[in-house]
């Protein structure tokens, strides 16, 4: 496995479990656990922004011009067709789901314990952001499966 794939792969899964940190903090929130959760949607946020270039790097640098074609022409072409097509565009989201997350967690920090539809909708979009995190990590174990299939098959 390319090293880029690794640095990528860890730092969107790291940023997602900060989200799922933050989506814990608020489940029951005191001063302190607000404090924590901001702190845990800035560092969740920084992993997305930088899962998203070291990706960016390794789609322009190895995946375009050595392994998309190697998976196209393979026997699972629809691994890059529309899975890596899908996580793509869904991770496009992420970083901005970040910062919105981030964001509301600064701009209402001191209504959150008190506003129970505020920390509901940050609640909510902590848990978009693990549960699409995840599903791309998911994608991502597919296309790989679709690079091997590519590579055993002309090995035969």
């Amino acid at each position: 496995m390319h090293l880029l794939i690794g640095i990528h792969a860890a730092m969107g899964e790291a940023g997602a479990l900060a989200f799922l940190w933050v989506l814990i903090e608020l489940l029951n929130p005191s001063e302190s656990r607000l404090r924590r959760a901001r702190i845990a949607a800035a560092l969740g946020t920084l992993l997305l922004v930088g899962a998203w270039f070291v990706g960016g790097f390794y789609y322009v640098t190895e995946y375009a011009a050595v392994v998309k074609p190697i998976i196209k022409g393979g026997p699972l072409p629809w691994t890059h067709e529309v899975i890596t097509e899908t996580k793509e565009h869904v991770f496009l989201f992420l970083p901005f789901l970040g910062i919105l997350v981030w964001g509301l967690l600064s701009r209402y920090q001191n209504e959150l314990r008190q506003n129970r539809n505020i920390r509901v909708a940050v609640i909510i979009l902590s848990g978009l952001i693990v549960l699409m995190a995840f599903a791309i990590a998911g994608m991502g174990f597919m296309i790989s499966s679709g690079f091997r299939a590519a590579l055993e098959a002309k090995m035969l």
